[in-house]
């Protein structure tokens, strides 16, 4: 019966009807062996567990996952190919990644062309903006956009009574994707911006810009990066005695910042997603039950010994199970596929609680976000 439907379907020029054995491909790609491969690594494993969990239970409709992955090393040009492969050769049904904006960015028309949902797990607005931004019909994203994170930030900065800030920023897709919103938002909550530097996401010193930003008299510092960077600005602003309060990004909240800024990092604060706090949640908290069972797979998996939960943990986690409820709910054609991950709503994730809907193809607001700071070199909600 089933050759007759493939050479029914090639006679009459159809796709032919997937067998129920046959796996549904999902492509999958991150930075594996580029600069944010210390990122792109662990969002596999957490893929890769993702899929193991819902395969374990059945797949769906009784029809197992197959997770393809690649190496996107970083580099926009590679990453462009194995989209290209994913869709055009794999025929993949949807795809999850990149880890970088810049990187989402070089994708984003050919998920448009090819008409294949791509979940990104990147942290920059644009790969969702329309307008000179391009169609973002067919992309959607899991982490917070940079616009919510900035928003919460601000909502604690009012908190705090901090009026005038200073902002360093890298100048790359994700730096000014942030410094744009800031800029953006800041009068919206009474801020002053009295300095702005930037610094390339490579560079290992800046105390140039530190210096420029204490002559300005801020009373505190927003810097957008992620990696080291963020990490390096800690450092020289306690080289050069400066004690004004430092607020990182979402894109920090991660043991290794901890770790690379030592001592410097203590009292440092940034918006993250609860996964760090999980323990200081309150029990009426839906998202509680969710984020510690997330973290007890991740650590009985033994990830947690190279890599320690950070605020991107989730984030595969949640794109693949938006994407497997979707599947559920309209099978695996492109357009249904597309609508229903569109639909998606009171989804209870790791990074929040989303409502996606076709003007926002993130779903997450200010409430899936908190502010945490470290204390005696670890973080805590801050008070």
């Amino acid at each position: 019966m089933r050759h007759l439907l493939l050479l029914t379907a090639i006679l009459l020029g159809i796709a032919a009807p997937a067998s129920a054995s046959e796996p549904i491909k999902i492509g999958a790609f991150f930075d594996l062996s580029g600069r944010a491969a210390f990122i792109g690594t662990p969002t596999r494993l957490v893929a890769e567990m993702a899929v193991e969990k819902i395969n374990s239970a059945g797949g769906i409709d009784g029809r197992k996952l197959e997770l393809l992955v690649g190496d996107t090393e970083a580099d926009p040009a590679k990453a462009v190919n194995l989209v290209k492969k994913f869709i055009y050769k794999d025929k993949v049904v949807a795809i999850i990644g990149p880890t970088m904006t810049d990187t989402g960015m070089a994708v984003k028309m050919l998920a448009n062309k090819g008409k294949t949902p791509i979940l990104m797990t990147v942290g920059g607005d644009p790969v969702i903006m329309g307008d000179k931004y391009g169609s973002f019909e067919w992309v959607f994203k899991s982490p917070q956009r940079s616009s919510i994170a900035v928003k919460r930030l601000f909502q604690y900065l009012q908190q705090q009574q901090i009026k005038t800030i200073a902002l360093l920023s890298a100048a790359d897709g994700f730096g000014k994707d942030g410094a744009k919103w800031i800029k953006e938002l800041a009068p919206e909550y009474g801020i002053t911006i009295v300095a702005q530097e930037a610094f390339g996401p490579r560079d290992t010193d800046m105390t140039t810009q530190l210096t420029k930003v204490k002559n300005a008299h801020p009373e505190a510092i927003v810097t957008w990066t992620i990696g080291p960077a963020g990490a390096i600005v800690a450092k020289n602003r306690a080289q050069l005695g400066i004690d004004i309060p430092l607020f990182q990004c979402h894109g920090l909240p991660d043991p290794k910042y901890i770790e690379l800024a030592g001592n410097a990092s203590e009292g440092n604060r940034m918006p993250s997603t609860k996964l760090l706090v999980a323990d200081e949640l309150p029990d009426s908290d839906p998202q509680k039950a969710k984020i510690q069972e997330f973290i007890r797979l991740y650590k009985e998996k033994g990830y947690a010994k190279q890599f320690p939960i950070n605020t991107h943990s989730g984030y595969a986690w949640d794109a693949i199970m938006i994407l497997a409820e979707a599947i559920k709910a309209s099978g695996t054609e492109a357009e249904a596929l597309r609508q229903a991950i569109e639909n998606t709503r009171n989804h209870i994730g790791i990074s929040g609680i989303y409502n996606i809907s076709a003007a926002d193809h993130n779903g997450l607001d200010t409430d899936s976000m908190v502010i945490v700071e470290v204390r005696g070199g670890k973080f805590r909600l801050a008070d």
